[in-house]
């Protein structure tokens, strides 16, 4: 990162601490007592606690009561990618007079945002840390993707953060009715969220969105032409994040934003702004997509077999369901396919889910070799 990048993220972070007068330096960051026990150690030390604003090639923006510094984390390169240095996250760095400081290390991630990577190795890659609120955009510039809502949902609960949905370029949706419907549609496949309609171009729903971010940390999720920064730049009131116009042809856009940023809000609490995910991998994320699919987990509590799969067995309270129109095929078909994805990420490093996949396949070979010979059985 540029000295002109750096400074010019110190301009705005400074600009909006002085919106909100605070007894503690950091207290706007999300600082509070219980991370003031936890720093209690690395204080005897004569460190400087801070929270991770960007981290870039090996270095990271780290703001501490004496303002923004610049820090290394040569000292923090743990072999296990989903310890690293990232965005959001409540250090403890060098004081003043170190050339370079150091980040000497991380206090405990009370949350962290994670995705697998699109690697063939399938590691883990986390997004954000110590998130309030898990802040999922969803342009209405296109069609919406259910599917791809219930992925990033699956995520954000698995976190420990608190999911909303934010329907973005409500302003392309001039027919109220139309509105409420796409509203209704996404409530349906997101139980127990908020469904925000928001245009940043016309401040609807800002004003809502401003009032339940304010006073916690947020992560700014969505793919890319989602509207994101444009968003940022409405909760921030000022033009902070570039902003690009989408393609007219299929409504993507480019990636506008190329790293993870932590923002001041004006109103109290910090935004974590994030580029444009291509693609949103699950990672050891069972109980995300149990919180998703509530219903359906709630409707397997009814069935026959304890270990029903819901795919043929009888008394199956789950196939009752869908065969009298009270759970909608596509949400049951998108709730086996993220759970086989997660099996199979959740197999790679655990022996036994492993073990168990083969013994599912073993069974399943062979039903099918007993269903077929019976099948000839009958024929001859």
């Amino acid at each position: 990162m540029s000295s002109s990048s750096s400074s010019s993220s110190h301009s705005f972070l400074s600009t909006s601490s002085e919106a909100v007068p605070a007894a503690h330096p950091l207290a706007l960051y999300g600082w509070d007592a219980d991370w003031e026990a936890e720093f209690v150690p690395y204080a005897a030390q004569n460190l400087l606690p801070g929270r991770v604003v960007r981290v870039d090639r090996g270095q990271c923006d780290v703001v501490t009561p004496d303002g923004t510094v610049r820090a290394d984390t040569e000292f923090v390169v743990p072999r296990d990618p989903l310890k690293v240095v990232c965005t959001g996250d409540w250090v403890a760095v060098d004081p003043a007079g170190g050339d370079p400081r150091y980040v000497r290390t991380l206090l405990p991630r009370r949350t962290a945002f994670v995705r697998s990577t699109s690697s063939k190795r399938s590691e883990g890659q986390i997004l954000a840390a110590n998130v309030d609120h898990a802040i999922i955009a969803v342009p209405l510039a296109v069609e919406l993707d259910l599917g791809r809502i219930e992925r990033f949902l699956a995520l954000a609960w698995e976190s420990g953060a608190q999911p909303l949905i934010v329907l973005t370029k409500a302003d392309l949706v001039p027919d109220p009715t139309g509105l409420s419907y796409l509203v209704e549609d996404v409530e349906t496949t997101a139980p127990g969220v908020q469904v925000l309609a928001v245009s940043a171009a016309t401040g609807e729903g800002v004003d809502v969105l401003s009032a339940v971010v304010s006073g916690s940390t947020s992560v700014l999720l969505g793919v890319s032409g989602a509207g994101k920064s444009t968003l940022a730049n409405a909760l921030l009131g000022e033009e902070v994040m570039e902003v690009r116009a989408i393609r007219e042809v299929d409504g993507k856009g480019r990636h506008t934003t190329t790293t993870r940023n932590l923002l001041a809000l004006p109103g109290g609490g910090v935004l974590i702004d994030t580029p444009g995910l291509r693609g949103v991998g699950l990672w050891d994320a069972g109980q995300g997509v149990g919180q998703v699919f509530a219903e359906i987990e709630q409707l397997a509590e009814g069935c026959r077999f304890h270990d029903c799969a819901h795919g043929s067995e009888p008394g199956c309270a789950v196939l009752a369901a869908l065969e009298d129109g009270s759970l909608p095929e596509r949400r049951l078909e998108s709730y086996r396919k993220l759970l086989r994805e997660n099996q199979r990420i959740v197999a790679k490093t655990d022996a036994r889910v492993r073990a168990e996949i083969r013994r599912d396949w073993r069974l399943k070979g062979a039903e099918g070799r007993a269903a077929m010979e019976a099948k000839r059985g009958r024929i001859r």
